[in-house]
């Protein structure tokens, strides 16, 4: 099992990046690389809990979203071709008083079949950029989406030049 910490600061609110991580509608995939609409399905959407399978390039995984938490959403992963046991994906928000949202994620990956411990394992030590860059590009689009395209990188440039 590989639990894979991550951690960005953005620009956009936790509303905002709730608002584009709970879209299932067409074009996922440009927020979330991972989520292809040819995989994208929807079980059930609710207010604050959602059904949706998804997935790319040969992966699936169908997840219970909940966002009933306005700081935290929780992804749990229910089945998958892959990923099993406790595998699952939380975000936590936290508001910075300059205005800016931390975003703390964990991602587990219990693998089910040999090749799920093989790529859990991948992921856990050389692939975690893989999923930092993936993590770091919906932040963009979610800040581009919501008008603060950037901010991301501005912050990282403020916090080297200080």
């Amino acid at each position: 099992m590989s639990t894979i910490h991550l951690h960005q600061t953005t620009t956009a609110t936790p509303e905002q990046y709730v608002a584009g991580l709970t879209d299932f509608g067409p074009g996922r995939s440009n927020i979330f690389g991972n989520s292809a609409d040819a995989y994208l399905r929807v079980h059930h959407l609710g207010t604050v809990r959602a059904d949706v399978t998804e997935g790319s390039g040969g992966i699936w995984e169908r997840l219970h979203y909940d966002w009933s938490d306005p700081n935290r959403v929780v992804l749990t992963t229910t089945d998958s071709n892959l990923w099993g046991g406790a595998s699952g994906h939380t975000y936590t928000f936290t508001r910075q008083p300059n205005g800016t949202t931390d975003i703390d994620v964990v991602v587990i990956r219990e693998g089910k079949n040999l090749r799920g411990q093989l790529l859990g394992f991948v992921l856990g030590t050389i692939g975690r950029r893989v999923l930092e860059k993936a993590f770091e590009n919906s932040v963009k689009a979610i800040e581009a989406r919501n008008g603060t395209a950037g901010g991301s990188q501005r912050l990282e440039q403020e916090r080297y030049a200080a």
